[in-house]
């Protein structure tokens, strides 16, 4: 979701408690919508990013580190002429709004210290980073908003800064929850449309809080329901006012990070929640997972369309063989006719167009055989043999055709697997690499630079045992074949594509609590994610072989059990 006024209100009181006194060293613009300040405070060095991106529009501390360009874009020439050196005199958030605004003090070329104020303004397209004087003259922007674009409001050089307008709506901390209007409107759409900052997220949870649904018409709210969401709508921003922050990320049962909250709210109580120490912390994280999977999905584009061609055509393959299968089956009838011929050559006269003969294979049985009547009745056999063995032969064929494109199949569906659980560009890589050594895609170019290789997933069980996931074929086989000691179990989702995992025994008998998480491990990262009641195979890994010749990931196996598992995410790999 978009920064509302409270989780943007945890930011503030962040950066008060920080900067407030600090000195501005460094000011760069890494991205054509964001800039980084680099503000010493306290004895400490702290990096604020401030980014106008339209999808993502934030301002929280940052720990990361981008290269800048070459030559400094005018809008960072700009602040680093009126704010390098300066000192941080105060961080508001004007009206509860989503804008943050950093008064800095700083001496202008003719030595005077003057007073500059930073605004961020997190607005979804709309959003800007503005600089203005003492006076509220916009200095500069990094996005200019001429008559042109926006009859409401100009953001050039040398206008006069106008905050957004706020369509009749009240700063939430300097109000109480008035009776609502008597009108169909919901309560949570009149919560969002009376007051600055309120998401609908942040409106539904003052519902949540009062026990009152959301979408209850105001016409039906009860004298006992308005005051519920009276007590409410000040408990919540009451804790506002008092800085009580407890940020957290909620995820999904896929592991999706789905949204944020400045502290537990009831509307999520349904979904996993990871709590951070502080909102930037959180905010980094947040975005940081969620611009990661949006890269990573963009750059196995191209590899999911190749995975989807080449299983198109396997599977236009094997209805090819099917159908060429269906056509070598009466070969056997071809034989005997053949046979057939051959026992009554004595009987059939030349020239004849068919020949009526005892099918002694079946009792009192007649089979009209067609004849070639060029042909004489000894090359009329033979030519039923002829036809008998180019069938077979076909049919032999076919079968080592099926069995290669079957597990051709099995394996582009086990990548296709690998693919959605990639976690970085070195599993992106990996595959890649297993593909073109399979001959499935043309082999990469030799790089200078080697490629950091990836390593399987490892997680630790509730009773202390090393659990181990392969991220693609090539670590299964790895796992499974050269690190799994033979007592060590071995799990995998039953006729469904997924990884290969091995419980760590070292000899001694897991607890059925660390079989049940192990197979868990298998069915989460499998196809069947999403689905119910999984079954999952294992047993000791000396009862699992590998066949000559298989594809990466192929095994057999024998002497297991059977557990179904409805999966849910574990928790986080120790070595992610």
């Amino acid at each position: 979701m978009p920064l509302d006024g409270a989780t943007l209100s945890g930011v503030v009181h962040e950066l008060e408690r920080a900067l407030i006194g600090g000195r501005v060293d460094k000011i760069s613009q890494p991205e054509p919508d964001e800039i980084v300040l680099s503000i010493r405070s306290g004895g400490a060095n702290y990096k604020l990013l401030l980014t106008a991106n339209a999808s993502a529009p934030r301002v929280h501390f940052t720990a990361q580190s981008k290269a800048s360009p070459l030559t400094a874009p005018l809008f960072c020439m700009v602040l680093r002429k009126h704010l390098s050196g300066g000192r941080v005199l105060a961080i508001q958030q004007p009206e509860f709004e989503r804008i943050v605004a950093l008064a800095i003090e700083s001496r202008n070329e003719m030595g005077d210290m003057t007073r500059k104020n930073l605004l961020i303004e997190i607005m979804g397209k709309h959003s800007n980073i503005i600089l203005t004087d003492g006076n509220d003259k916009v200095l500069d922007a990094i996005k200019h908003v001429p008559p042109s674009l926006s009859a409401v409001r100009t953001i050039l050089p040398g206008a006069k800064y106008v905050a957004p307008p706020c369509r009749g709506k009240s700063n939430p901390l300097a109000a109480t929850l008035t009776p609502l209007p008597d009108t169909t409107e919901t309560i949570q759409g009149s919560l969002f449309a009376r007051y600055n900052g309120v998401s609908p997220l942040l409106a539904g949870e003052i519902c949540a809080l009062a026990q009152v649904h959301p979408d209850t018409p105001l016409s039906h709210v009860t004298p006992e329901e308005m005051k519920k969401l009276t007590e409410a709508f000040s408990a919540l921003f009451a804790r506002v006012r008092a800085g009580d922050f407890s940020p957290r990320i909620y995820y999904d049962e896929t592991g999706k990070g789905v949204d944020i909250a400045p502290w537990p709210f009831l509307s999520y109580a349904h979904l996993r929640a990871e709590p951070y120490g502080s909102a930037s912390e959180m905010l980094e994280n947040f975005y940081l997972r969620r611009d990661a999977a949006y890269r990573l999905k963009q750059k196995t584009t191209d590899l999911r369309k190749v995975l989807s061609t080449l299983l198109e055509r396997h599977q236009k393959k094997a209805l090819t063989h099917e159908k060429s299968l269906a056509d070598t089956q009466n070969r056997d009838r071809l034989r005997i006719m053949g046979e057939l011929l051959t026992a009554y050559l004595h009987k059939i006269e030349r020239g004849a167009e068919s020949f009526a003969a005892e099918n002694f294979y079946e009792s009192n049985a007649t089979v009209e055989i067609p004849l070639e009547p060029t042909l004489t009745p000894a090359e009329n056999a033979q030519r039923y043999f002829r036809q008998y063995n180019k069938q077979k032969r076909a049919h032999i064929a076919l079968e080592g055709q099926i069995a290669q494109n079957t597990a051709d199949i099995a394996y582009l569906e086990s990548v296709r697997t690998a693919l959605d659980t990639a976690s970085g560009e070195e599993d992106m890589a990996e595959i890649r690499t297993e593909l073109a050594q399979q001959g499935f895609i043309k082999k990469i170019p030799h790089k200078k630079t080697k490629q950091r290789p990836s390593k399987p997933l490892h997680y630790t069980s509730s009773d202390g045992f090393d659990i181990y996931v392969g991220k693609n074929n090539t670590q299964n086989d790895q796992l499974t074949l050269r690190t799994a000691h033979t007592t060590d179990l071995w799990f995998h989702t039953k006729d469904i594509p997924g990884s290969h995992v091995i419980l760590i025994t070292r000899g001694a008998e897991p607890p059925e609590g660390t079989i049940r998480e192990a197979a868990n491990l298998a069915a989460y990262h499998s196809r069947g994610r999403a689905s119910s009641n999984v079954p999952v195979d294992y047993t000791p890994r000396k009862n699992v072989r590998k066949p000559a010749g298989a594809k990466p990931g192929y095994v057999i196996y024998d002497h297991h059990k059977t557990l179904y598992i409805t999966p849910v995410e574990p928790v986080s790999p120790i070595n992610l």
